[in-house]
């Protein structure tokens, strides 16, 4: 892995009791749990057609800014 970086983020007190719950379970830190959530987020993301559409079309307004 890269150079770790530190990221705050906020959930509900459902959200991490819930978090903290299957972090339990399956006897892992909740970091882990949810850096593998993260990561078939991402997974995901690269597979949607629609989302890797969007961000071609987020690349070609950026570079015809830079171009201007």
């Amino acid at each position: 892995m890269k150079h770790a970086k530190a990221m705050t983020i906020r959930l509900s007190a459902d959200q991490a009791e819930a978090l903290e719950t299957v972090a339990g379970v399956e006897e892992r830190a909740v970091s882990d749990v949810i850096r593998a959530a993260i990561a078939e987020h991402i997974e995901n993301r690269r597979r949607d057609p629609d989302f890797q559409e969007g961000l071609k079309e987020r690349i070609e307004r950026a570079q015809q800014l830079l171009e201007r």
